[in-house]
């Protein structure tokens, strides 16, 4: 039996493995619905695997 896991990342997070994005420019994309997230509460959360394909492909 196999488990899925799938990592979460704030924006702060996001920004850092990411180079040439900063904080504001992710947090601007989340705001706007460019870039798919989750909000919990006050913070916005990038599931890391959808980060990667929504860069490497724009989906």
């Amino acid at each position: 039996m196999t488990t899925n896991t799938v990592k979460m990342l704030t924006i702060n997070q996001a920004a850092e493995r990411v180079a040439g994005l900063t904080k504001y420019r992710i947090r601007e994309m989340c705001i706007k619905g460019e870039l798919p997230c989750i909000k919990a509460g006050k913070k916005y959360l990038i599931c890391e695997s959808v980060l990667i394909r929504f860069l490497t492909e724009g989906v």
